[in-house]
């Protein structure tokens, strides 16, 4: 087999293939840390390395079969490969699917999961600026999508929650950016070091939000590596307002 001299780059058309597989190489890493660092920063299991090699693997993997594809005389099929990647990637996102008394987590990683291999999958195909839209497009989903749905939210179903952590580290910022993405009001968030040599702190707060987004505000918690434990439990709404007027 003959080593292929071009690659295809969309908007550029055939290029010299080491140019190709760096313009690929490179756009695979940025989109990949751009997701990575989103789940960094909320603290899941799927950070920046994972969602970079994921993205960096999938690229690779199709450029490849790309290269194989469009030099020599036997007749190779493009998205064999690929087609392995997809299913392939599946055991990366059950292995980020955790179910901790009876409640599922780890959903919206390994959904993550997937679509960056989607991205990656693109990129190798020679469509950088198309994996770039989709990769804005995710960010999106990620970030907007939840404050967005919390403005048509009724509050007519919505109730009063206690929520103590127990975790190791500090990851006050982390809750707290969870709790905002699901609901604009948290009270009395108060931090304890229980154990300062392990630094293992508890935190109790409360919020006022529907059952469901509730769990769904659970599972995020439960999903930061560094918690231990999760509680939470309804309150009347009374107790709740004398709390705080006393």
């Amino acid at each position: 087999m003959v080593a292929a001299e071009t690659v295809f780059i969309e908007h550029l058309g055939q290029v010299d293939a080491y140019l190709g597989m760096g313009i690929k190489i490179v756009t695979g890493l940025i989109l990949g840390s751009l997701v990575g660092y989103d789940r960094e920063q909320k603290m899941k299991n799927a950070g920046i390395k994972t969602n970079v090699l994921i993205c960096l693997g999938s690229t690779l993997y199709t450029a490849v079969s790309m290269l194989g594809h469009e030099t020599g005389p036997l007749v190779l099929d493009p998205a064999r490969i690929p087609a392995q990647i997809v299913s392939g990637i599946g055991f990366l996102g059950a292995g980020a699917i955790m179910q901790d008394r009876g409640n599922i987590i780890g959903l919206t990683t390994a959904a993550t999961i997937w679509v960056v291999a989607a991205i990656g999958i693109t990129i190798g195909y020679g469509f950088p600026v198309v994996a770039t839209i989709f990769t804005l497009t995710i960010l999106s989903v990620l970030r907007l999508l939840g404050p967005i749905y919390q403005g048509f939210e009724s509050t007519k179903n919505h109730r009063y929650y206690h929520i103590e952590v127990l975790a190791h580290g500090d990851i006050k910022n982390y809750v707290k950016e969870i709790v905002f993405n699901i609901t604009d009001r948290i009270d009395e968030l108060h931090e304890e070091i229980v154990d300062k040599e392990k630094n293992i702190r508890h935190l109790d707060f409360y919020v006022y939000l529907h059952p469901k987004k509730m769990r769904i505000m659970g599972d995020e918690l439960r999903d930061i590596v560094q918690v231990d434990k999760l509680h939470y439990h309804q309150i009347e709404s009374k107790a709740f307002n004398k709390k705080y007027e006393e």
